[in-house]
């Protein structure tokens, strides 16, 4: 069992030592400050989040999505064809976005985060993995703009991230997690997940996962489960019915369980912890499972995401010592 995190991390908080993020955004908008040096602030607090999950002990660790301000703009933005709108709510959470529009045929015009990726892997003692908004999810969040229906922009969508996906892969990226958490709320969708997902996986010789969030999956399985993925990420917190979906679960594929509550302060006790783990290795045995937080830890403040990663290797070595 390995311990690993869903994507992004809060960029600020109390008891940081890199500069703040959020004041540096307010200098560069206001042309106090050089890109260069937002950029470099930009770095630092990267490196610190990478730092916090390593020395939590977390096995599998991302860059926190420090420079994006959220799972879609940072893609679009970089997409031949999007432009970005104003700000709306994502899903039922109190944060928003700016909201993507396909004015144009979209196409990949370069790798949009190996750059970060790069420099993720150069400052963590760990394993990085790279991880990116999936092309259902994208889609299902942007407008259609030019595009007549929501399955042709998904669609082409899937043929963007591949390229962007085959980029990371060709620089070493040990595993790549697509987040589609879109798919929980249209369970109607899951055809089009599933073409999708054939197409965004071309060629990809690396490790992939399929992470979703904020329900469970009930109606989905065991379509979901057979996705081109190795990994099948599921919210065990938002999504409890979870638990009874694991039946039959492949053989050979490997489940990410997210178990701690990224969108609630409450430190979950260590026993609680081990009897999810015990539950879930019933139908999955502990070397093919990824012990994680349910979502991206962003919903917290700093230093609640610290202590839940500290808790969640601390739950990881109880069950890996009860249940191993």
């Amino acid at each position: 069992m390995i311990t690993t995190v869903v994507g992004n991390y809060p960029k600020i908080g109390p008891g940081t030592t890199a500069p703040s993020l959020r004041n540096a955004i307010g200098q560069f908008d206001q042309g106090r400050i050089t890109l260069e040096q937002l950029q470099q602030v930009e770095d630092d607090v990267t490196k610190e989040a990478i730092q916090e999950q390593v020395d939590a002990g977390i096995d599998l660790v991302t860059d926190g999505h420090i420079r994006w301000d959220d799972g879609q703009t940072y893609l679009a933005q970089r997409i031949k064809g999007f432009t970005i709108n104003g700000l709306i709510r994502y899903f039922d959470s109190n944060t928003y976005y700016r909201h993507p529009i396909a004015q144009a045929k979209v196409a990949w015009d370069g790798p949009i985060t190996v750059k970060d990726y790069r420099f993720a892997v150069a400052h963590s003692s760990k394993p990085v993995k790279a991880v990116i908004t999936g092309p259902y999810t994208l889609a299902r969040l942007s407008q259609q703009g030019c595009y007549a229906d929501l399955r042709t922009l998904a669609l082409e969508l899937a043929q963007v991230l591949n390229q962007e996906a085959l980029a990371l892969q060709a620089d070493g990226a040990p595993v790549i997690q697509f987040d589609e958490p879109a798919i929980l709320k249209y369970k109607e969708d899951m055809p089009l997940l599933q073409k999708a997902s054939e197409i965004v996986t071309r060629g990809l010789r690396t490790k992939t996962a399929l992470c979703t969030y904020f329900k469970d999956a009930s109606g989905l399985t065991p379509a979901l489960y057979s996705l081109p993925f190795q990994v099948i990420g599921l919210d065990f917190a938002w999504g409890p019915g979870n638990f009874d979906l694991l039946d039959g679960f492949p053989k050979d594929k490997e489940l990410a369980v997210g178990l701690l509550d990224a969108r609630n302060t409450r430190l979950e006790p260590v026993d609680e912890i081990v009897a999810a783990v015990r539950r879930v290795s019933r139908h999955v045995p502990l070397e093919r499972l990824h012990l994680s937080t349910s979502c991206g830890l962003d919903f917290l403040p700093r230093q609640n995401a610290r202590q839940k990663l500290a808790r969640l290797v601390e739950g990881a070595r109880k069950a890996q010592e009860v249940l191993g």
